[in-house]
């Protein structure tokens, strides 16, 4: 009878030690991310992550009245969708206060399952704010995101005020489970105190990266419109003084008519003073794949938008190397840019006064797949370049934005590989004197005028890249001579 006890009191510790353990691993929430969505005042979209389908809640308060507990608490409840075996929970929010820290947790309200206490600041809507860029952790293994991610920790500490984080795409390598665990354990520091402002990059899902596809949009809540797309989500966003516009470079046409007219249509219709468009793939760079068909077919329609819509400031990625290049037009530096020496934060910086041209800012990446220069990147792409380097065997990388008022200045730093010294390594400045105004268009945006305009873009794309390269082709050969 006693041993009959004692076997039965085994099982139970056995079972026991095995159900709590089974039940917290099916409750737990994990790749929680606060984006910005809509407005940078009053919206951010809330995306996390559970092993069961569970509930899709949400409970937020300014961080003023939170005591340890979420007493009080505005509810909001989302949806949830199954992928790749999992449950992605998103929940989009649009009636916050400008100028407000929040504190907030995401879980299962009927079945008291939450995340820990999680923040982020909204925009005050004044033309005085601060953000960090990062691109291309595309880790390839679990050491090389937290390296990463120390490259950012690195990048709060030197810009501690910081009110949002540009990621400009590649979070991941192969676009496995693994590896998107991976970056959020890696990067849960910034992902939960600080708004994200996610760009698709081609390892992040996209038809050309081995059929990966449906993941950025799974990952990230940032828009609910027709923008969402198998490869990725564009949108746009004010803050500040400022308009944000973020492209999907993963749409291959080499770019659908409803993107490129949506993009007319987007920044035509802001007043902002500052225009700032965030993308993947990097127009201007002097790393590997500036050559390659995609980005000379991008390149030779999207430059003339550019210039066109009056861009100030274009941060991408893609080609893991830095270069910063000086105000470009018509695809030439441009002409007779003045300059003058103000005290900025206590730093004597040159600024470019009212250039008639776009500034082009690719900050290496953040990670350890490094590029080396690509001496025979296209012309104009090493005459452009007011600064340039391989970080190959140095550092990470990241970059910094401050705008004030008419004034914008960029710092570029490096973060040591060997003991973890910051060391600013670029700096540009300009001062925008000239009213913007708004010029908004209405072009069609639907999948229809896609299908109509396809064909005809099709053949000026190859059109494009013919004539481009053969343009490379003579430049190599006369380099060659």
């Amino acid at each position: 009878m006693k041993r009959g006890l004692a076997l039965l009191l085994l099982l139970l510790l056995a079972f026991g030690a095995v159900w709590p353990a089974a039940a917290r691993e099916s409750d737990r929430v994990s790749r929680i991310t606060c984006s910005i969505f809509d407005d940078g005042a009053t919206g951010r979209g809330f995306c996390w992550y559970t092993n069961e389908r569970g509930g899709t809640d949400l409970e937020l308060l300014p961080t003023a009245r939170f005591t340890g507990d979420f007493s009080g608490a505005k509810q909001y409840t989302g949806t949830a969708v199954k992928y790749r075996g999992l449950w992605s929970h998103q929940v989009a929010v649009t009636d916050l206060a400008p100028g407000t820290a929040y504190t907030y947790r995401v879980g299962d309200r009927a079945r008291g399952v939450w995340s820990g206490a999680c923040s982020f600041v909204t925009d005050d809507r004044d033309d005085r704010f601060s953000f960090l860029t990062i691109a291309d952790v595309q880790a390839r293994d679990r050491q090389e995101f937290f390296d990463a991610a120390q490259t950012l920790r690195t990048g709060l500490e030197t810009l501690p005020d910081a009110e949002f984080i540009v990621n400009l795409g590649d979070y991941v390598n192969k676009n496995t489970n693994e590896e998107w665990d991976d970056y959020f354990d890696a990067f849960t520091f910034a992902n939960e105190t600080v708004t994200g402002v996610p760009v698709a990059g081609n390892h992040d899902g996209s038809i050309t990266n081995k059929f990966n596809t449906n993941c950025f949009k799974n990952m990230f809540c940032v828009d609910r419109s027709a923008n969402r797309s198998l490869e990725g989500v564009y949108y746009s966003f004010d803050y500040g003084n400022a308009h944000f516009t973020v492209l999907n470079t993963n749409d291959m046409y080499p770019m659908s008519q409803a993107q490129k007219n949506w993009l007319v249509n987007d920044v035509t219709g802001s007043n902002a003073q500052w225009k700032i468009l965030l993308m993947h793939r990097s127009f201007y760079s002097a790393g590997k794949n500036i050559n390659k068909p995609d980005t000379l077919a991008q390149r030779a329609l999207l430059l003339p938008l550019i210039d066109r819509l009056g861009i100030d400031l274009v941060l991408s990625g893609h080609d893991h190397m830095y270069l910063r290049t000086v105000p470009m037009r018509g695809d030439r530096r441009a002409e007779n840019v003045t300059c003058i020496q103000e005290v900025f934060h206590g730093e004597t910086l040159t600024f470019a006064v009212d250039p008639d041209g776009t500034v082009y800012a690719m900050p290496s990446t953040a990670g350890q797949k490094r590029y080396l220069i690509n001496e025979n990147a296209l012309d104009p792409i090493l005459p452009s370049a007011d600064c340039i380097f391989s970080a190959r065997n140095v550092g990470g990388c990241f970059a910094a934005v401050e705008i004030e008022g008419d004034r914008l200045v960029y710092h570029a730093y490096l973060v040591s590989d060997d003991d973890g010294a910051c060391t600013q390594v670029d700096t540009y400045a300009v001062k925008k004197t000239v009213p913007a105004q708004s010029r908004a268009t209405h072009l069609d945006t639907s999948l229809v005028s896609s299908i109509v305009m396809w064909p005809g873009n099709l053949l000026a794309a190859v059109a494009a890249l013919l004539a481009s390269y053969l343009k490379l082709l003579w430049q190599v050969t006369v380099r060659r001579w």
